[in-house]
Parts: structure tokens; sequence; C-alpha cells
């Protein structure tokens, strides 16, 4: 069996260390073995982008495959390009996200768009795994540079929206796109909406240095402050690669993924009604507020790619995950940061100050922690937490996922780094807190390799509480 390069946001890694220019070469022989025809290649604005989008386009155009090299735009503006253009087979889209600068990454895109399927990127690597056969000399493929990537995108996303309700409301903007791959696209889009806007971090500095590229209430302190102090209407700010958003109310306020996932929901509702799809890591105010428009919820395992394929297969109006990643049918099946600020704006030009829409919300308190965790050891982790939780419905779409009477509990491997994730809800802050703290010591503890463990005796043959002891390496790594 070929190794597994690709998690659930592509292949990722440390720039000569985990992903070298040796590897995008190979890759790039790989991905041309799948996509027979042309390929668009894109990057984000990171240092090393030259370095793994060169290597890949040799891959490809050795094995006979030519090159359509968009530069630098955002991951659904490549993804739109591709699925608008007959002659491309697929894209590439050097990107590492939210991740530190030293990391990058390769994601790849099938041709209607969508990011790869697992069973196309698992082709991949079995191809990657031998030795790959070049091409004749004069069958090498060639590369070809395409400038009008980003505007056509653009112009897509303004003709899924009222422009005209948008640029009589009279909104302001306050816009940090973190030095990534919106530095062009995002200043263009508000300004064809005509919002008067004060820009931050929209340069193309892969180094990010003005911010972490993940946008988070702690990264956003400049722009939260920027909002306020100038009194705009929405605070805008993107991840590395602009495939998600966040916002910041015209009271200066951090909006969780979670809300804005509620609000362009009911937005979507009030429109037409049908079914929204999210990932069970999302807030139960979700599935409350589209209850109350009107709608269906559906959830699914975390990940982009999960989530809009099952909207595909429920013929679902909107979706998205709780991390600012929102998914618009009507213009593609992928996360996409601008159609998410173009959306945004439009709910408030239709229903007031965000401030107001974010106050009328149910509240829920959601605690979200992360622990080290080596990848070798993540099955191992939950095959314990399966043994030793004796309350509450259990839930295995993703992770194991513990529903209690007032809340719920989700324990979930990450995809792309090692580390475990905990979320904990509740509408009592102090019980989400403490189931929150209560998991993180339990995966803390077995994650030690001096812990003794408790566990409760099988309940076949024993039916006193009494706890046996174990350590850590006696639990199965697998499922027997």
């Amino acid at each position: 069996m070929a190794a597994r390069l690709f998690g659930t946001n592509g292949v990722r890694g440390v720039v000569n260390e985990d992903l070298t220019s040796e590897l995008a070469l190979q890759m790039g022989k790989a991905i041309g073995q799948v996509m027979k025809g042309a390929v668009a290649v894109a990057t984000d604005t990171r240092s090393s982008g030259d370095m793994l989008r060169t290597a890949i386009s040799a891959g490809l155009m050795s094995v006979g495959v030519n090159v359509l090299f968009l530069g630098m735009v955002p991951t659904p503006a490549l993804q739109y390009y591709v699925k608008t253009h007959e002659n491309v087979s697929g894209g590439v889209m050097i990107t590492a996200s939210h991740n530190p600068p030293q990391f990058n990454g390769i994601k790849c895109i099938s041709a209607d768009g969508t990011e790869a399927s697992r069973e196309e990127e698992t082709l991949i690597e079995e191809i990657y795994a031998t030795e790959i056969r070049t091409c004749k000399w004069d069958e090498a493929g060639t590369m070809d540079q395409v400038n009008d990537a980003g505007e056509a995108y653009i112009d897509a996303v303004l003709s899924h929206v009222d422009v005209e309700k948008i640029r009589g409301a009279g909104i302001t903007a306050c816009l940090d796109c973190a030095n990534g791959a919106a530095f062009e696209t995002a200043p263009l889009l508000l300004k064809r909406l005509q919002i008067k806007t004060v820009t931050l971090n929209c340069n193309a500095q892969g180094e990010f240095p003005g911010r972490p590229s993940e946008p988070t209430e702690e990264n956003l302190a400049d722009l939260i402050s920027l909002t306020k102090n100038t009194r705009a209407s929405i605070g805008i700010a993107h991840d590395g690669d602009a495939d998600r958003c966040v916002f910041i109310t015209d009271g200066g306020k951090f909006v969780s993924g979670d809300k804005s996932l509620a609000l362009l929901a009911k937005l979507e509702l009030s429109k037409r009604k049908g079914k929204v799809v999210t990932p069970v890591s999302s807030s139960s105010m979700v599935e409350e507020v589209v209850n109350e428009a009107g709608g269906i919820l559906k959830y699914t395992a975390v990940g982009s790619p999960i989530v809009a394929r099952k909207m595909k297969e429920y013929g679902a109006i909107f979706g998205g995950e709780e991390n600012g990643g929102l998914i618009f049918p009507e213009q593609q099946y992928c996360r996409d940061g601008a159609m998410t600020v173009a959306k945004m704006l439009e709910a408030i030009a239709l229903n007031g100050p965000l401030s107001k829409q974010v106050d009328k919300l149910p509240v829920y308190y959601t605690q979200k922690r992360k622990i080290e965790c080596p990848d070798k050891m993540k099955t191992a982790v939950i095959n314990y937490l399966k043994k030793t939780v004796t309350d509450g419905i259990m839930d295995s779409t993703d992770g194991l996922k513990i529903i209690f009477d007032n809340g719920w509990v989700l324990a979930r491997p990450s995809g792309t780094e090692p580390i475990f994730r905990i979320y904990s809800e509740s509408k009592d802050e102090v019980v989400s807190i403490q189931r929150a703290n209560e998991f993180e010591e339990k995966v803390a503890k077995f994650l030690d390799p001096d812990a003794v463990l408790d566990l409760p005796e099988p309940k076949a043959t024993d039916k006193s509480k009494r706890a046996s002891k174990t350590k850590r390496f006696d639990i199965p790594a697998e499922e027997p």
C-alpha cells in the first residue's frame, strides 16, 4: 500500500524538511498521470510558493501536461477557473492556508472545481510511489500565464448578490487580508461594491509579518481596534489562501464562524427553503437558527470536501464549517471567502447592523482546546475514550461526539497537524468549561507514557463498577 501523503486539506509540511522540491517534482508527475488535460496552477503569497509551483509544473510538463499559471490568487479563484474552463482537467493550489509561514502545501482540484476526492488522492499517491516514465522531448508540456483569473472570479461573485442594494446601504469596512492571497481580489470586490474601505495587511508578504494567517480573535486585535475606532460597519478578515473569512461587528466584537454560518444560513433560507449542511463540530445554535427559518440541517464529518459533496448529494442550498469556510452552491461547491464577504454585506444591507443581528442569535457557550498528539496515537485516543466514557449518546461521524442532555463534547484528531481537538458546548457556560477540562485532562493523561489509566471492567463478565489499571500501550491502536 502506498504511503498516505494527503491530509484533509492537501499535502502539507515544513518546506525543505517535509515538503521538498523533489517531492513536488514527483507529485507533479503523478498528478499529470491522473489529470490528462491542461492543469491550472496558482499560489498564495508564501515565499516558498515559487519553488514548489515550478517543481510541480516541471513534473506536470515532463509527462506531457500543459500548465496554466494563474499567479497569486485565492484558492476559490483557482477553483472557479478550473470549473469554468472545459479544456482544463484540474488544478493545483500551492498553499498551507492558515499554517505558519514555514509551512506550505499542495492541494489538488478536480475538473468540476471541487477539492479532489479521496479516491483521486489515493490514485495520485499510488502513482507517486512508482517510477514514473516521462514523455519524449517533443511531447513535453508548455506553460502559459493567465492574468485575469482573479477579476473573473470577482465578477462571478458579484452576480450572486444584490449589488445596488449593497451600494446604497452606506456600508463602511475595515479589511485585513493577512498579507495573503486575497491582497488584490478582496479590495477589488469592495471597490466594485462601492464600500468605503480601510485596509490592513493587504500586501503580498508571505512571511505574514502583520499577523499570523489564521484569523482567530487573538490574531485580529489590530483589526478589532481599527474597526471600533473608525466606527466601520464591519471588519473583514481572511486566512492565508482566502477560502475562509471571519467578521468583526460595527461595535468591534469578534464574530465566531458559527455565528456567521447561522446568519448566512438564515439569509439564504429567507430566499428559498431547503437543506443546510455542516460538520458535527458546528454549534447547536446553527441547527436552532436553521430550524426556526424553516430549513433542515444535515451533519457530516469535518472537512470542506466532505461538506461540499454532501451538499451535492442532498441538493442543499447552503453549507459550511464553523471556521468561517462557507459554501454557496450557486457559485461553486467549495469554501469561498469572497462570496462570504459579499453575502454578509448583503445581509447588512437587507437586515441592518451586524451587531444587532448577532445579538439576536441563541446563546451557546463553546470551548475549543487542542493537545499535541502524534499521528500514530490518534486512533488509540479515540479507542480509549470509547472505553472510558459511560454517559451520553456516542456519535462516531467524526472522531467521537458525546451528546448529553445539556450539551455535547467532540473529540477528534486534526487531519492536517499532529494535534487532537476537544470541543465542548452547552447553554451553561460552567458546564461547557468543566467538560472541556475533563476531556482535555483525559486525553493528556492518556498521552503521558508514564500514566496509569483507569478502565472499567468489561460489562459482560463483571457488573461491578471497580476500575482496572492499565498502561497506555495496552489500548489497541485500531479497533478489533
